[in-house]
């Protein structure tokens, strides 16, 4: 496997970095501490046709691939992980179902906005009694003179409350032992949007329940054939599985980022604490950690973008950096000291930040099921 990134890699690689870096970081602590959703940050990756990256350019997409989105999303998380997960859950999880499953009236409806960032797509499977049991869906769609009515309710969805959002493909079963995946549209009558989620972390991200009652939408709607919502979820959650693992990846970059230059100015017994043996050896860990997690990420990614199976190597990118994010995050919260306690300092923001990528996409356990599983066991 070619290791290298190519030109057109390295400069998706260096215009995400930069717009992070320059137009993210000044603004992520303000955002998180008023739980402020980032509306102008978000227009702007539009511009830059960053939310469509892995799209053709014919539906309106960046003409990017899967390496390149994974790229994007690392470079974000590696300043702030709410605009990281609005610009993931938007292309893994609202635009992709559409993109692959959709008709091409749905596709040429939806996928020129979606990817322009002019609206945000949104993707509605858990339910409290389908997480990690995404099969025992309870929300129900019969049809009715042309048309789905929609019963029930989904939670921890993002995306979906915000003033550009545009529409969210849910799991309903369409009959008794058959799933079906539909197109809502915001402002759809019986649509609800509850309250935000109270977050551990994420603030600057949007988080909420849905509820839907007596919800009417076109017979048109149904994304593929009937009953075929449940192998197109699980192809979806594999997709997305890549982006959340580049998220850990980030995450646990941005720590180590963080880390690293609190220790080189830091002085304690007269002379920086990155000097001191047991500072170097857990900056070194973190250091090698995550190169090895990056070329899990990287070959999950190529191997999608391949057309060959990735199902196996995207749950072990997932599995491993969501631990390492969470396992860099405290390293580095560590190194700082008493700081690393201050909200003003970045890494107590990843602190918070880093647990759900043990938990969102598939829990840890879920991801060792599915490794598991693949090797036969």
């Amino acid at each position: 496997m070619d290791f290298d990134l190519s030109d057109d890699h390295r400069l998706i690689q260096r215009t995400v970095r930069d717009f992070a870096t320059n137009e993210v970081a000044p603004v992520a602590e303000e955002l998180d501490r008023e739980k402020r959703f980032p509306y102008e940050l978000v227009k702007q990756l539009g511009e830059l046709s960053l939310m469509g990256i892995p799209f053709p350019e014919e539906v309106g997409g960046g003409g990017g691939d899967t390496l390149a989105y994974a790229l994007a999303v690392e470079e974000l998380t590696r300043v702030d992980s709410s605009v990281a997960i609005t610009l993931c859950a938007h292309t893994s999880l609202g635009t992709q179902p559409i993109y692959l499953f959709g008709s091409p009236e749905q596709r040429a409806e939806w996928l020129p906005r979606l990817c322009a960032g002019e609206i945000l797509g949104a993707f509605g499977l858990t339910e409290p009694e389908a997480g990690s049991d995404a099969g025992n869906v309870k929300t129900r769609a019969q049809l009715d003179g042309g048309e789905w009515v929609v019963n029930g309710a989904k939670q921890f969805i993002t995306n979906a409350g915000t003033d550009i959002s545009g529409v969210v493909c849910i799991t309903a079963r369409t009959g008794e032992d058959e799933i079906s995946n539909l197109i809502v549209p915001h402002g759809t009558p019986g649509y609800e949007q509850g309250e935000p989620y109270r977050k551990m972390g994420w603030h600057a991200s949007d988080t909420r329940p849905l509820t839907f009652t007596d919800c009417r939408v076109p017979e048109g709607n149904l994304l593929g054939p009937r009953g075929g919502g449940f192998k197109q979820f699980l192809h979806v959650l594999d997709i997305g599985r890549i982006g959340v693992a580049a998220m850990g990846l980030g995450l646990a970059q941005g720590a180590l980022d963080q880390a690293l230059a609190y220790a080189k100015e830091r002085k304690a017994f007269g002379q920086p604490i990155s000097k001191f043996q047991a500072i170097q050896a857990k900056l070194a860990d973190m250091a090698t950690e995550i190169e090895a997690a990056r070329l899990l990420v990287y070959k999950a990614a190529r191997l999608k973008d391949r057309r060959e199976s990735f199902t196996l190597t995207a749950a072990q990118a997932k599995l491993k950096t969501g631990r390492l994010a969470v396992r860099c995050a405290e390293e580095a919260v560590q190194i700082h000291g008493g700081y690393g306690y201050i909200e003003e300092y970045p890494v107590c923001r990843f602190y918070r930040d880093a647990k759900i990528l043990t938990i969102g996409e598939g829990t840890d356990e879920v991801q060792q099921m599915v490794i598991a599983r693949a090797l036969g066991a």
